[in-house]
């Protein structure tokens, strides 16, 4: 079984354990049940295959699957839009590999690749200098920062400083975000769907398999199997000077450079934090 396939196969085993035949809406098959959720014969019907092709399926052995069944799939476990995505990723087919003689058309994602911030999100956040702004690639790797950002949250993360060790590395992160727990948990669901998208990026790969096997909070929510796409979320910060702080966080990405994005902690006009913000930043 190919490693892509295999982690199909523990994503719809993940999916397919949560989901219990009352809330899928059908009758138990009888007999006694040895599995938490839906069975795999279940699943089977529910989805309009045969029991022995959605076998094939969780077990790595169905090489080539249709948008058609993945659908299917996805609507039987009821998956949200993210983890539709994510499980059509992971069902993609591995790219053949290329002879010698065959230019290569894949972007590198070894060691020596480093992302190059992009100018106009560079300029955006100059011009939020009000807020906290951080910009992100996709590994996680800190891009740019302002003042503001570095003041908040108590550390310089210079470009070229991976975010993610910060969160489950630097104990200030624990210290410092109130919501630490709700806050990682949902880094560790997005670094899973970078990888389903960029299943040859050995650097994201190596840098996910550390976290886990130091840390029992990343492997147990990489356990989970959830998944999500860099979204708004609420960050609460205890500062050592300014008090509790509140943020909405905001996700902007420029068309035309997905693969990064510009993190934006939005506060209400003249609420306790926007006039925090304006003692922190020396207005």
């Amino acid at each position: 079984m190919s490693r892509d396939r295999a982690a199909l196969g523990v994503f719809l085993r993940s999916r397919r354990d949560r989901l219990t035949p009352s809330e899928a809406g059908i009758r138990a098959f009888p007999g006694a049940r040895r599995v938490p959720g839906l069975r795999r014969e279940e699943l089977a019907v529910l989805a309009g295959l045969s029991a022995d092709y959605y076998s094939r399926l969780e077990q790595g052995r169905q090489a080539n699957i249709s948008a058609e069944v993945l659908d299917a799939l996805a609507r039987a476990l009821r998956l949200d839009e993210v983890e539709h995505a994510h499980l059509r990723d992971l069902a993609a087919p591995a790219p053949r590999h290329r002879t010698t003689a065959e230019p290569s058309t894949e972007q590198p994602t070894g060691p020596s690749t480093e992302q190059r911030p992009d100018a106009g999100l560079l300029r955006l956040m100059r011009t939020l200098d009000h807020v906290p702004v951080l910009l992100l690639g996709h590994r996680g790797e800190v891009l740019g920062r302002n003042a503001l950002l570095v003041e908040v949250l108590g550390r310089p993360l210079d470009p070229g400083t991976s975010f993610v060790r910060y969160m489950f590395q630097d104990p200030l992160a624990r210290e410092r975000i109130a919501n630490w727990a709700d806050f990682a948990a949902a880094t560790v669901a997005t670094m899973r769907r970078e990888i389903a998208r960029r299943p040859h990026d050995h650097r994201l790969e190596a840098l996910m398999a550390e976290l886990r096997a130091s840390d029992g909070d990343v492997a147990r929510w990489w356990d989970d199997h959830a998944v999500r796409d860099y979204g708004p979320v609420a960050k609460r910060v205890h500062h050592p000077a300014a008090g509790p702080l509140s943020f909405d966080i905001e996700i902007v990405r420029a068309p035309h450079e997905p693969d990064q994005r510009l993190v934006v902690y939005t506060t209400e006009p003249g609420s306790p934090t926007a006039r925090a913000l304006t003692t922190l930043s020396g207005r």
